[in-house]
């Protein structure tokens, strides 16, 4: 999930298919010269449909793609022939794709399992025939309905990454190191703040075959909630997680007081984010002998916690079986 080509939010134009219209045939045949009303139907316009790929990461294939259009359902025709349906426009997107629409900011749907479709945009319905109007007084009708317009719009496709255990912590707090450790991710690295501008995912090996999603969120900063740093950029991505692990640093000025700014921040975006289990890991802890590891203890929260060391793999254990047990895991 390279830096320049993870996109999480697009907007894009979308116009579904109108409804073809209903025939006004008349039955016409050598023996039949008055046969009546045979206009079939027209043909469902094409629907503008989300289907959920796992194996997609990023929306980056519909930032260069902004214009999406169903087909036009096709015209009845005599034999009560019905008019073909337009074709769909099938768009893939990442599981944890929100569709909004742009006008309104109502939320849709939201994409969350592979192979998931969910209609969009409707198509028009097609027109009914003559044959559908005639009556006793009426025996040759000579209209039928028109299709539906074509429904068209702006739309909002917002990503929240889906995984188990979401990595919260100021910039520079380790969790791109602690990430490429107990997994295969290899996200950016480097002793300077927001290093990491995308979410990074990482799948944790566990005892047994078993595993579970880590994803590397980038830094938060006091005031994120109101758009500040990186902000709504990827608070949002906090979201879907099922649980939080948070990471301070072993040389915090106050380790407690970090911890409650982060809880803060997560509270005023979006206070359900405090219902998610909660660990907490002390990180780049080779730096503590066993006497300021007492001191630091004293005053930590009340949640599950352990000290850990990304470099020296200090604590490493301990935290997997932390999280597996807050996850539910047996």
């Amino acid at each position: 999930m390279a830096g320049t080509n993870f996109v999480d939010y697009v907007k894009i134009f979308c116009r579904s298919g109108k409804g073809g219209a209903g025939s006004t045939h008349l039955r016409r045949e050598k023996y039949i010269p008055k046969g009546g009303p045979d206009g079939g139907d027209g043909g469902r316009g094409g629907h503008i449909i989300l289907k959920g790929n796992q194996q997609l990461w990023t929306l980056l294939h519909l930032k260069y793609q902004k214009h999406i259009r169903a087909d036009h359902g096709g015209s009845g025709a005599g034999a009560l022939k019905t008019g073909s349906d337009g074709k769909d426009a099938i768009i893939e997107v990442p599981l944890g794709t929100v569709a909004r629409n742009f006008e309104t900011g109502e939320i849709l749907f939201e994409i969350l399992k592979h192979d998931e479709e969910l209609i969009m945009v409707h198509g028009g319905r097609g027109g009914l025939g003559n044959n559908h109007f005639k009556t006793s007084t009426n025996q040759t009708p000579m209209y039928a309905q028109p299709g539906e317009p074509a429904v068209e719009g702006w739309f909002i496709m917002e990503l929240k990454v889906l995984a188990d255990v979401g990595l919260v912590g100021f910039p520079n707090a380790g969790k791109s190191t602690l990430l490429s450790v107990v997994s295969a991710a290899k996200p950016k690295i480097a002793n300077y703040p927001f290093t990491t501008l995308v979410p990074n995912l990482g799948i944790v090996s566990y005892y047994d075959d078993k595993s579970f999603v880590m994803a590397d969120i980038p830094g938060i900063i006091e005031g994120a909630h109101e758009g500040k740093g990186l902000g709504l950029r990827f608070l949002r991505h906090i979201e879907r997680n099922s649980m939080l692990l948070f990471i301070v640093p072993s040389d915090s000025d106050d380790i407690g007081k970090e911890y409650s700014v982060l809880l803060e921040e997560l509270k005023k975006y979006n206070p359900e984010m405090l219902d998610k289990k909660r660990v907490l890991a002390i990180s780049k802890s080779d730096f503590l002998d066993e006497e300021l590891k007492e001191e630091i203890i004293k005053d930590l929260p009340e949640l599950p916690w352990c000290f850990i060391s990304s470099i020296t793999g200090e604590g490493l254990g301990k935290l997997k079986d932390l999280i597996w047990k807050e996850l539910g895991g047996s």
